[in-house]
């Protein structure tokens, strides 16, 4: 069974959430973006929400597909946000960000009454930190945020390196919000709480990949005899 299966599984799951009337954060990324594909089906078959997008490629996406959108001025207050994630361990602490939406998909999240991840099982993880951990940053004094960076992960437990993300032209990747993202290869977080602290003490920061406390439930697939098996973790309710 491959990738685009089982994400397409945890997606179908999740959509047995989505009420009429619901105002929907729509996450970013191959997962979300299976999610956001059945949903317009759903729509075009009458059901009637309104979707926030987490970026403008989720944006486009759903405007392809009819589905109703609004901006968080229009609706501040979500009733359910579906996103993927980089990965997710047992308490429901998540790195998000390869998709480089981090800080849009945070806002989203945050907004809602309840935010619920699909993924393939393989996100799930013992420790976070194998997955690169993107922080969002400002480019103005790139440098001096850089190496605050790298001294933040380092007070914090942590040990590996800190890249700027670039484009294959050699430019840095800019965000949907004008930012840019670096990425740190920690290979283990031992205190997540503790690196998010100290990331948010560094002023060029504008947001981190880490989403702690955020998540009410992680739908999650995997492979089992040649068919997607779908297991969640939190709740559902």
């Amino acid at each position: 069974m491959s990738g685009p299966d089982l994400r397409r599984a945890a997606a179908a799951r999740a959509l047995d959430l989505v009420e009429p009337g619901m105002r929907l954060g729509l996450g970013t990324g191959s997962t979300a973006a299976a999610f956001v594909a059945l949903l317009g089906e759903r729509v075009r078959a009458g059901l009637d929400i309104v979707g926030v997008p987490t970026s403008e490629a989720t944006r486009a996406q759903a405007e392809s597909l009819g589905i109703r959108l609004a901006t968080l001025d229009e609706q501040p207050e979500l009733d359910l946000t579906i996103d993927g994630a980089d990965e997710v361990d047992d308490q429901l602490r998540l790195i998000k960000g390869g998709g480089a939406a981090l800080l849009r998909e945070k806002i989203v999240a945050c907004a809602s009454r309840r935010m619920v991840v699909i993924a393939d099982a393989a996100k799930h993880v013992a420790r976070l930190g194998a997955f690169p951990l993107p922080i969002e940053v400002n480019p103005f004094g790139l440098r001096a945020t850089h190496r605050a960076v790298e001294a933040a992960v380092a007070g914090s437990g942590c040990s590996g390196d800190v890249r700027l993300r670039g484009l294959p032209d050699g430019k840095p990747l800019v965000t949907d919000g004008g930012h840019y993202i670096l990425d740190a290869r920690l290979g283990a977080i031992p205190d997540p709480e503790a690196l998010g602290a100290a990331l948010w003490a560094v002023p060029g920061v504008v947001e981190h990949g880490l989403f702690l406390g955020i998540a009410d439930a992680a739908i999650l697939a995997a492979a089992r005899d040649g068919q997607a098996e779908v297991t969640v973790l939190g709740s559902l309710s």
